[in-house]
């Protein structure tokens, strides 16, 4: 089981926001760099990155700290955020970044997805955001009448390298993640899949590892590293050797 420490980058800053709401946000004083030198030296080896500024504007904003972050700690990168071009998954593969994370560019453009997996083989993963088993794109502001399942068994064969599963009601809600939903979804799914949103405490970490699930990758912790309720060291321990 992976652990996927978050950073989200907002103005430069290391920030959370509840249910992916702009509004609703908590800013933290450390910055995105020296945030994936404190996951390093706890010997973390993955990282989930979203640069929100780039979500917002479609643009890779923030390519220069993402640089910084693989250039300075050997990390395994996973980066999304508003990509919505090939040249912005260039960018960030020619960055060092492992895997490029497709959201609701590829969502509502389902080529775009598949020309992106045969470009980039085994380095594009699949951000499926789900409110009540509905895809929500466009930060999540937009929901549509699209069930998960069907979505992701349309696109299923296209090569996809993982799929980040995120259940919107329970992000930065710290309620436990929707385990039984991202069970559903492993099973289904072609390639390996991260537990996303509503991590709590370490029990859940815990609770992800019990389901000795082979399809299931690993699993995203933010909000709750940030406030306090999960303590590096304590997660620390549960990283695989």
């Amino acid at each position: 089981m992976k652990i996927f420490p978050a950073i989200d980058i907002k103005d430069k800053k290391c920030v959370r926001l509840i249910k992916g709401d702009f509004e609703n946000k908590t800013e933290y004083e450390t910055s995105p760099v020296n945030q994936a030198g404190k996951y390093k030296d706890h010997g973390f080896k993955n990282l989930h990155i979203v640069d929100l500024d780039g979500a917002l504007t479609g643009k890779t904003v923030n390519l220069d700290i993402i640089r910084e972050i693989v250039s300075k700690y050997d990390l395994k990168v996973e980066i999304g955020g508003g990509v919505r071009s090939i040249n912005s998954i260039k960018q960030y593969i020619d960055a060092g970044v492992e895997k490029v994370i497709l959201g609701s560019g590829a969502i509502k453009n389902k080529e775009f997805l598949k020309e992106s997996c045969e470009q980039f083989k085994d380095q594009i993963a699949l951000g499926l955001d789900a409110k009540n088993g509905n895809l929500s794109v466009s930060g999540w502001k937009e929901n549509l009448n699209v069930k998960t399942i069907d979505f992701l068994k349309e696109v299923n064969h296209y090569g996809i390298s993982r799929v980040i599963y995120t259940d919107i009601n329970r992000d930065g809600m710290k309620t436990s993640p929707n385990f039984d939903e991202t069970v559903k979804i492993a099973e289904l799914s072609n390639c390996p899949v991260v537990i996303s949103g509503g991590v709590s405490s370490i029990n859940d970490i815990k609770k992800a590892k019990e389901l000795n699930n082979k399809k299931i990758e690993g699993i995203i912790v933010g909000k709750a590293i940030y406030d306090g309720d999960i303590k590096l060291d304590e997660l620390a321990k549960e990283i695989d050797a």
